[in-house]
């Protein structure tokens, strides 16, 4: 008791004598585990911080209450999401000036004794008595047994089922929501729709669509049915989508049977553990198998070779996260964005493949492919920003651009990655059916 009321002491006197802003920049700086250089400007008009740097407005004492009830990034991303704290200007500029992406600072840290004392000497000063609101209504809330079907269900209406109109706002009229592949990236005349188009027909390439068949197409988690559209139209396949969104299944067999192709493409909302009418010549999962779990995935992977014919073929297209440890504590993205999400590192993911019995053939990098990507959906979501608002809420509009702003940046800085990787169910024999030469990928 003796050294607690010693530190609370110390903390009192450190913090004795300054303003509610300079208070909370240190409170910023508790939390970052670093100096964030920012400007802070509080509820009672106090500003502290370098006078050019981006400004941060903490609008009420229940932000202070946020952070100091999870003194991380969750703590921080409540009360932006709940509209408590808010910025001007560029979102990018803000998210460098807090160092969350940095390997360093975890999602949760464990503060010292002197670290709490001061701690709650900063919530004392600044926000009183009093305790922190309910999570905003935005957070995620799941239960049962993780990645159990029922779970998994619910987190993927969580994230999908905001609304095929929002989504058309942030992902433009091409409706693909994973890595474009930016083929033309220095012509200002060529832009998402063509990226997303070329990425499309680099999946169906590598899945040797256009080479002889049969090519008899299973896309698992197809969203609303670009990939299935792309290939029946332009490769002439019949071909089998899946998703766990019942909206998205909706809005992908309008698209289909408005295209005319309805008739020999199929969607269906179903968990991919069900699938029970194979062969397939070809599978394609195209940012799926982040949703799997590490624990599922040597099953996610193995019922994907049951369902392949001998020497059919495989791309999975995954983020991937550096190797080493992951990181503790709730992040922001599981609980507003991917609830249950795992990130595995591509060494991992390759050998689950191979585990089961896939020969992988041909891995391809494209995280700066990524990053501009999700640069052109925040610029969409922030041109459609009012409408976006009005169709779901100004929070889930929050949680959309910050994830998408962090997320670039964090492919960007080399963080996270993501990788197409394509693999073969090795025939009798062990040929694998694939030409001798890469000169038939697209892209090459």
């Amino acid at each position: 008791m003796r050294l607690r009321h010693r530190t609370q002491r110390a903390a009192d006197g450190q913090l004795a004598g300054i303003g509610i802003a300079d208070a909370l920049l240190r409170l910023l700086e508790m939390v970052l585990a670093a100096e964030p250089t920012i400007r802070v400007r509080a509820w009672d008009g106090s500003e502290a911080g370098p006078a050019d740097a981006p400004a941060v407005d903490v609008r009420s004492p229940d932000a202070v209450r946020y952070v100091a009830q999870e003194p991380n990034e969750l703590g921080l991303a409540r009360a932006y999401v709940g509209g408590l704290i808010d910025f001007e200007g560029d979102v990018y500029d803000i998210l460098r000036a807090l160092p969350f992406h940095d390997d360093e600072h975890q999602h949760a840290r464990t503060l010292t004794v002197r670290q709490k004392a001061e701690l709650a000497t900063v919530v004392a000063r600044t926000a009183g008595v009093g305790r922190a609101p309910a999570p905003p209504p935005e957070e995620a809330v799941v239960s049962g047994r993780r990645h159990s079907k029922d779970r998994d269900r619910t987190v993927v209406t969580h994230h999908y089922d905001v609304g095929n109109d929002f989504y058309r706002i942030v992902l433009g009229e091409s409706m693909v929501y994973s890595c474009a592949y930016w083929r033309a990236a220095d012509d200002p005349a060529y832009g998402l729709a063509d990226a997303q188009r070329d990425k499309l027909d680099l999946v169906c390439r590598k899945l040797g669509l256009h080479l002889p068949g049969p090519h008899r197409l299973l896309d698992v988690g197809c969203g609303w049915g670009s990939l299935l559209l792309h290939a029946a139209t332009t490769y002439d396949v019949a071909a089998v989508g899946i998703t766990l969104s019942e909206p998205q299944a909706r809005l992908a067999r309008e698209r289909l049977a408005a295209a005319g192709v309805g008739d020999r493409v199929e969607v269906r909302v179903q968990d991919y553990r069900d699938i029970d009418d194979g062969p397939y010549d070809v599978i394609s999962s195209i940012g799926m198998a982040e949703h799997v779990g590490e624990e599922a995935y040597t099953e996610y992977a193995a019922k994907l070779l049951t369902l392949l014919v001998p020497g059919g073929r495989l791309l999975n297209h995954q983020i991937s996260r550096r190797p080493g440890p992951k990181r503790e504590g709730t992040s922001f993205i599981e609980a507003y964005v991917f609830p249950d999400g795992d990130l595995l590192p591509l060494a991992t993911t390759v050998g689950r493949l191979e585990e089961v019995g896939f020969e992988v053939r041909d891995v391809e990098a494209m995280r700066e492919h990524y990053a501009q990507t999700l640069r052109a959906w925040v610029r969409n979501l922030e041109a459609g920003w009012d409408r976006a608002v009005e169709l779901t809420s100004p929070g889930r509009a929050r949680v959309w651009r910050l994830y998408m702003a962090g997320s670039a940046l964090g492919f960007e800085r080399n963080r996270i990655g993501v990788n197409q990787v394509l693999a073969v169910k090795p025939p009798a024999g062990g040929a694998s059916g694939l030409p001798h030469t890469r000169d038939w990928l697209a892209g090459s």
